[in-house]
C-alpha cells in the first residue's frame, strides 16, 4: 500500500473519529444512526493510522506530499 493521506487529512479523520466515538459513548448518538456512525468512526480511526485511503485510489486523489531528492 502506497501512502496517499497527506497529516491534515490524518489528523481531521482522527479528530471526527474521536468526536464520533465519544458521542456514541456518551449516548448522544443512538440506535441505527449510531451505529452507522460508529462504523465509520472506525474506517477513520484505521485509515488515519495506516495513512491510505482506498477511496482517494478510486478518485486519484493523493494529499501526501512527495519527497524531493
Amino acid at each position: 500500500m502506497k501512502k496517499n493521506m497527506g497529516n491534515a487529512d490524518k489528523l481531521i479523520r482522527l479528530i471526527v473519529a474521536v468526536v464520533l466515538g465519544f458521542l456514541i459513548y456518551n449516548g448522544t448518538i443512538a440506535g441505527t444512526l449510531g451505529t452507522v456512525l460508529g462504523v465509520i468512526a472506525v474506517i477513520f480511526l484505521l485509515t488515519s493510522l495506516v495513512s491510505f485511503c482506498p477511496l482517494y485510489t478510486l478518485f486519484g486523489i493523493n494529499t501526501c506530499k512527495v519527497k524531493e531528492s
